[in-house]
């Protein structure tokens, strides 16, 4: 099958696992690269085999069929809407766009010129998720009735070396981490029907303590911890907490209770939960003595051997960026839905929204929005390859 030619629009950190991964997956390929700052994009060509271009020249190369928008959030919408009046698809880091009316315009964009929209996190894909989404798919947990979605730690100016934009307008904990759980809940339970929350900036200014940065003292203009609730559209209610105000905690990270049983994510790491590919899940049902770890991936099964005895098989425990892309590479040539894709993007945005739309009202807030929830991948499914 012909690759599908990628190219990259922003050449920061994030980019080297892209590049990386890309080069794994068998349909897909980076033709070129561009930044902002040249030099950075011609390291990154020169390190991973590929062109350098201005950011005009990759919108207006006709071998580029895909632009990767790995820019900073503030920048997707802008992005995205040069490359698909290009007529170029668009693959995007996370969230789709800092607003709902960004993201409907990307949306109505790409499907009045016919082309895709996909959208990160696709964390979802990865094998501890996918593990869960089988077990739930074949009935372990029964019917779901209710999930947890914990995101708390202490802000990001303890560790990160410039962490100053995860206090402005598109970032905070929601906005940083929220999409990471909330794709896992829909990935896992379907569109969300209505949402009720609050939200606090419990400190004006934070003071940085890390290298090279400390002392710098930062204007914090978002909530800083969010909490809420999602009422699902199949029923089952999640509760969530978004935060960087809490130092430390006994919370779960994710789980997800069923009428018959409960898959639980139990990492100790408050950055270790459906933001990260691979861990542990474990499952007890109504009728077991104790909890039983699901790892993944387990060794490959056989078409006899029962599902009772042996849980689902999924790659991509390591950092597997790049998955959703391929899955939106395999819809171009041949058609068909893939996962990560631009309505669920704009669902989870619109989510997102919903919270601090419904902390500002103190009444719900009704979603808009639909989408549909993502197929579970093919189980044994060959290594960096999408199937058919």
């Amino acid at each position: 099958m012909e690759t599908v030619k990628v190219g990259v629009v922003g050449c920061g950190n994030i980019a080297d696992i892209y590049f990386e991964n890309i080069a794994k997956f068998e349909n897909i390929e980076v033709y070129a690269c561009a930044d902002l700052m040249l030099d950075r994009a011609k390291e990154r060509a020169q390190q991973y085999n590929c062109k350098a271009m201005s950011v005009d020249e990759i919108m207006e190369d006709p071998d580029v069929e895909v632009i990767l928008n790995l820019t900073i959030p503030a920048a997707h919408h802008e992005v995205d809407m040069r490359a698909l009046q290009a007529g170029k698809h668009v693959y995007s880091e996370k969230p789709l766009a800092i607003t709902r009316e960004q993201g409907q315009e990307i949306l109505a964009t790409a499907k009045k010129n016919g082309l895709l929209v996909g959208c990160a996190p696709d964390t979802f894909l990865g094998g501890r998720l996918q593990t869960m989404s089988k077990l739930l798919d074949d009935g372990w947990i029964g019917k779901p009735i209710a999930a947890t979605a914990f995101m708390t730690t202490y802000g990001h100016e303890t560790w990160h070396p410039s962490p100053e934009f995860y206090y402005k307008e598109g970032a905070g904990p929601l906005f940083d981490m929220g999409p990471y759980y909330l794709t896992a809940l829909v990935a896992l339970l379907g569109p969300a029907k209505r949402i009720s929350g609050v939200a606090a900036t419990t400190y004006k200014q934070r003071t940085i303590t890390s290298q090279p940065l400390a002392g710098k003292v930062i204007d914090v203009e978002v909530p800083t911890h969010v909490s809420g609730t999602i009422e699902f559209e199949n029923g089952a209610i999640a509760t969530m907490i978004m935060s960087f105000d809490m130092w430390d905690n006994n919370l779960p990270r994710f789980e997800v209770y069923g009428t018959e049983g409960t898959m639980s994510q139990t990492d100790p790491d408050p950055l270790a939960g459906p933001d990260i590919f691979h861990g542990e899940t474990k499952l007890r049902r109504k009728d077991a003595s104790d909890w039983v770890d699901t790892p993944v991936p387990l060794p490959r099964l056989d078409e006899a051997t029962p599902w009772s005895v042996i849980p689902p098989c999924f790659d991509y425990m390591e950092n597997s960026r790049g998955l959703g892309l391929s899955d939106m590479a395999r819809a171009i040539r041949k058609g068909g839905d893939f996962r990560a894709n631009g309505d669920m993007a704009y669902h989870v945005l619109e989510m997102m929204h919903g919270f601090y739309d419904s902390a500002n009202s103190g009444t719900y807030y009704e979603m808009k929005s639909t989408c549909k929830r993502p197929k579970t991948m093919p189980v044994n499914l060959p290594k960096w390859s999408m199937g058919d």
